[in-house]
């Protein structure tokens, strides 16, 4: 029905457009009128008879005369306004779309056709990105309660080790199998899925080999200072490759070997990651650190470390630790050990160790006794000014022999956003243009006007924190006044970094 309308408008429009073609009257009068064709068809020829070869002619009525330009234009409004109003279900087309006006996505549908055979061109994102630094609240700290200002006692155990009690670094190579897809990929563990398969007596094409639930692993374990074999460990795997989680996994039979190759200890058995990963093609959620796991006694000691508490020269040595090396505290445990054992102390000629003189006569077996004497001696350990700090962070920790001394100090914090919201530029259908991608950068700084803030000496640690709170800085900030306070010999400690 509506392809029969518009073809009834388009023979209207081309009569129109035919009567507007026409001459003008002055020159229609000279030419030759037409005769009027005949309305009636001529009678059909009889059965018997033949035609006599000359054109009939009637007298017929002539051809109705056409209507005004007025009434035609008239008549194709009310048939295009029928079309219009012509239900879709009788529509085999779609609706025509100006191509110069663009599409709502919330309202029309992008895929609709353009009467000019073109496709609407979709409309084009406009969000953006953003850039935000905000600052939290000031802390207001409240003092505590303790023994500030009072000398503290230690024993020597705790500021000191003893020479061959070191803990002992073992490692190997292992496989991880049994995960659920989340292993390496099938071009770094083929290699090594291979050699465990040969030593089963199993020969497979290497090319055929494509494993997603194994992962290439590196375990690592530590002996503790005289641990004999037979004796568990626990010990650490971590992933070498592109393995996304060592959840469900268990490690194969894995030799655990020192620097020089000597195989001390030996571990399998399934590893806990302490967390888990699920993921999908659009998401995932995670919990902890789940590309690192422990097996827990998982290991067996193979050979043992041999130790000696006593040198071969019968000297017991005590090795102060780094926090706490210092010439005050090897003269002071040198004195606590002679106060017992006249004579038996002495500090090393590298200002880090003591040297004890185990006595001759004792015998072997309480070696052990003897040395237990010595470290559970106290002793009063001179504070150290250590302030110690981490930038990754933002931690700082700082000692009691902490001092400042009077200056003054600015901070100007710069703030710099910077936002890339590329756009994708699309031109109009039919445009012939090309698509592009216009890059769009939101930088916003930001910079405080603050000036000189004049701090008081401070001679304890209660002063040093109320004098360095007044200044109002983040720890971040906080660390960069004191690197710089410690160049200026303001702040009269050890600044250390983590």
């Amino acid at each position: 029905m509506k392809s029969l309308v518009w073809i009834a408008v388009a023979a209207l429009a081309c009569a129109s457009f035919a009567q507007e073609a026409s001459p003008a009257p002055e020159q229609a009068q000279t030419r030759r009128p037409r005769p009027s064709r005949p309305v009636a068809r001529p009678p059909a020829p009889s059965a018997g008879g033949g035609s006599s070869g000359a054109r009939p002619t009637t007298s017929g009525p002539s051809r109705p005369s056409r209507p005004s330009r007025p009434a035609r234009r008239e008549l194709i409004a009310q048939l295009t306004g029928a079309a219009a109003d012509a239900p879709a279900s009788q529509s085999p087309q779609s609706p025509k779309i100006d191509g110069a006006t663009p599409i709502d996505a919330q309202s029309q549908d992008p895929s609709l056709w353009l009467g000019q055979g073109g496709v609407q061109a979709p409309a084009q994102p406009s969000t953006r990105s953003t850039a935000t630094y905000e600052r939290g609240e000031r802390f207001l700290p409240k003092p505590g309660r303790g023994a500030s200002g009072q000398s503290i006692t230690t024993t020597i155990q705790t500021v000191c080790d003893v020479r061959g009690q070191e803990e002992n670094d073992i490692f190997g190579i292992g496989l991880v199998t049994g995960l659920s897809g989340t292993g390496d990929s099938p071009n770094m563990t083929r290699q090594l899925v291979d050699n465990v398969l040969r030593v089963a007596g199993v020969r497979i094409d290497v090319n055929n080999l494509a494993p997603k639930n194994v992962a290439f692993v590196r375990v690592e374990a530590k002996l503790p200072p005289g641990i004999q074999a037979g004796r568990k460990i626990d010990v650490r795997v971590s992933t070498l490759g592109d393995c996304k989680s060592l959840q469900g996994g268990t490690l194969l039979f894995t030799e655990l070997t020192d620097v020089n190759g000597v195989v001390y200890a030996t571990c399998s058995g399934p590893v806990d990651v302490g967390g888990f990963l699920a993921s999908g093609q659009g998401a995932s959620v995670s919990k902890n650190h789940v590309t690192v796991g422990t097996i827990a006694g998982g290991g067996k000691v193979e050979r043992a470390v041999p130790v000696e508490i006593v040198s071969d020269h019968g000297f017991i040595y005590l090795d102060l630790r780094p926090s706490q090396s210092s010439f005050t505290n090897l003269v002071r445990i040198c004195e606590a050990v002679n106060d017992v054992y006249p004579q038996a102390a002495e500090a090393a000629t590298d200002g880090r160790t003591v040297k004890v003189q185990v006595p001759t006569e004792l015998p072997q077996h309480s070696h052990v006794a003897f040395l237990e004497s010595i470290l559970t001696l106290e002793i009063t350990p001179q504070v150290q000014p250590y302030v110690v700090v981490n930038e990754r962070t933002g931690t700082i920790v700082m000692g009691e022999g902490v001092r400042l001394r009077p200056g003054a100090v600015a901070m100007g914090n710069l703030t710099v956003s910077v936002a890339e919201s590329p756009e994708t530029s699309q031109p109009g259908p039919l445009s012939g243009g090309q698509t592009q991608q216009n890059p769009r950068t939101d930088i916003k700084v930001s910079e405080d006007s603050n000036g000189l803030v004049e701090i008081p000496g401070a001679v304890s640690l209660q002063e040093v924190v109320d004098v360095l709170n007044v200044l109002g800085l983040s720890p971040r900030e906080l660390i960069m006044i004191l690197d710089a306070m410690h160049q200026a010999g303001m702040l009269l400690a050890e600044v250390r970094r983590m």
